[in-house]
């Protein structure tokens, strides 16, 4: 999931996949009931303790018309919405259609760093940020929009990196180590130890299965995956240099990583830790912003600083990850373009990699100068793309002719009149 940026008590009811996000708010639809509970967990020792048709605006008594500094924006795990921290609040939108469904600008001020989902019910999690941070930044408060506050809080010894959420777990971390929580009863159930981590890198499976977690090891280049329902923890020497980013597929089966240097992206089996696939994004050095496979791990999209958004074809036999089983022939020729690389495919071995290399289907070309992070759409074959300048852009690829994908739709959601 991309983004740009234990005390006793009462169990918390886990996450309804059935039920609605706000009973205001038909377009977020699920809602967990934490009506009773409030919860404190301050983690000081490090140790276990044992809607949108008419979208809400809840704003401050004395309302700032400016417009808001943007501090974070991130995806939900479905990448059906996305979240924006700005310098008074924060806010939540729908990528197809396009709209503000919800903000939230609180009294006095008070950024927020960090805002993340929990695919679309009710339950926010949020960290301070900015010159004026709503909350001290070693803090992660859990926000219920149900009651309009914050009904749980986890305190740490240094500032949070990063949230991660899922039905079952939330997971926080910090500068070198990572927490992994029970969501029921905010009882710490792991800790992990990583190398310097400023960006806060972790990511978690979503889907209905097992539980997968990846985060940097203690190593340059290193990735930490766990498989929380096997027990197994696996370690894979991604790269010789820095990990800058790292993305998983929904199901936790297959992890794209990519270095400092921008390269080169990588596609293993989490399985085995076994590499699949290798992309080239391009010849110079970049810094990666953002991974995303797609929802059946066909295509893989990558935005970096060079303000080029790529789109590359995975050609994996995902039936058979486990048994690292690649399928080299299951894509159709007449569905998904070759990356252009198969004229010089009979000089392998013969001249340096960079001219064997797997080249991205499709392209979109943004202003540079900003972050950008993508996702892939809920209609086939398109593309989101967010950008801390407020930027939304909406484009299609073609699957058999690639090249440049066609703009669908541009916003800034930064601009109040463009919300409503």
């Amino acid at each position: 999931m991309a983004t740009l940026s234990a005390f006793s008590s009462s169990a918390w009811p886990n996450p309804n996949p059935n039920s609605d996000f706000l009973s205001h708010h038909p377009p977020l639809d699920e809602q967990i009931d934490l009506s009773a509970c409030d919860i404190t967990n301050n983690e000081a020792d490090e140790q276990p303790h044992d809607p949108y048709l008419a979208p809400t605006s809840i704003q401050s008594p004395n309302f700032d018309p400016s417009p808001p500094s943007l501090l974070h924006v991130s995806f939900n795990q479905d990448y059906g919405c996305f979240a924006s921290g700005i310098d008074r609040g924060f806010r939540i939108y729908n990528c197809d259609p396009f709209r503000e469904i919800f903000r939230r600008d609180f009294d006095h001020g008070g950024g927020i760093g960090i805002v993340e989902m929990l695919f679309r019910c009710n339950i926010l999690a949020l960290v301070g940020g900015g010159p004026d941070p709503k909350y001290p930044l070693n803090k992660v408060m859990i926000w219920d929009d149900h009651q309009s506050r914050c009904i749980g809080e986890l305190s740490f010894r240094s500032e949070v990196r990063g949230v991660r959420l899922r039905r079952d777990r939330i997971v926080v971390v910090l500068e070198q180590k990572i927490f992994v929580y029970n969501f029921a009863d905010l009882k710490l159930l792991h800790q992990i130890e990583t190398i310097a981590n400023p960006k806060g890198l972790c990511e978690v499976s979503h889907g209905a299965g097992s539980f997968v977690l990846v985060c940097p090891g203690l190593q340059k280049g290193q990735v930490r995956v766990e498989h929380y329902a096997s027990k197994r923890t696996k370690f894979v020497m991604a790269h010789d240099s820095r990990i800058a980013c790292f993305t998983l597929a929904q199901d936790g089966q297959l992890l794209a990583t990519a270095s400092s240097k921008g390269t080169l992206v990588r596609i293993f089996n989490t399985f085995d830790g076994t590499l699949v696939q290798e992309v080239r994004r391009g010849a110079d050095r970049a810094e990666i912003y953002s991974l995303a496979f797609s929802s059946t791990a066909q295509w893989l999209a990558v935005s970096s600083d060079k303000g080029t958004v790529h789109v590359f074809s995975l050609k994996l036999n995902l039936e058979n990850l486990g048994s690292d089983i690649l399928n080299n022939n299951t894509a159709d020729p007449n569905l998904a373009v070759t990356p252009s690389n198969s004229s010089l495919s009979f000089i392998k071995g013969v001249l340096p990699k960079y001219f064997s290399s797997e080249w991205s289907v499709a392209q979109f070309r943004l202003v540079e100068g900003s972050q950008y992070i993508v996702a892939f759409g809920h209609q086939k074959n398109t593309v989101v793309i967010l950008g801390l300048d407020g930027s939304f852009y909406r484009c299609k690829f073609d699957p058999a002719i690639g090249g440049e994908m066609t703009q669908l739709e541009y916003h800034n959601f930064l601009k109040p009149e463009q919300a409503f």
